[in-house]
């Protein structure tokens, strides 16, 4: 990556949104004072209250360069274990579409280029 990555106007050097149903997961990466990148993985959740008013539910993770294979790792194992273990759930607008632990990827930073 070049040396010359403009932060935008929040201070990212990357960001991704996704949303899935009623969540949206925000993916930014960011760097220290001394120029060291680490990523952000906020969870978001709209919530409407008595009153007809929303706000957003909002969790923060930071993830660090050191802590990149060990969660990485960490996170295949547990989607690995959920594809082959969870009950099967009824289709329902807001789910996604199940994967068969055939069909499971795991993903390294090696994959990503790092």
């Amino acid at each position: 990556m070049s040396e010359d990555v403009e932060k935008n106007e929040s201070g990212e050097l990357f960001s991704r949104a996704v949303r899935a149903g009623k969540r949206t997961y925000f993916f930014d990466v960011k760097s220290t004072r001394g120029n060291d990148y680490y990523l952000t993985i906020t969870e978001s959740k709209k919530r409407f209250g008595h009153d007809g008013k929303f706000s957003y539910e909002k969790h923060k993770i930071f993830l660090y360069k050191e802590d990149f294979e060990k969660f990485i790792e960490g996170l295949n194992e547990a989607v690995v274990h959920i594809r082959e273990n969870a009950p099967p759930i009824e289709e329902t607008n807001e789910s996604l579409p199940s994967a068969s632990p055939e069909s499971t990827s795991n993903v390294s930073f090696e994959d990503l280029g790092n």
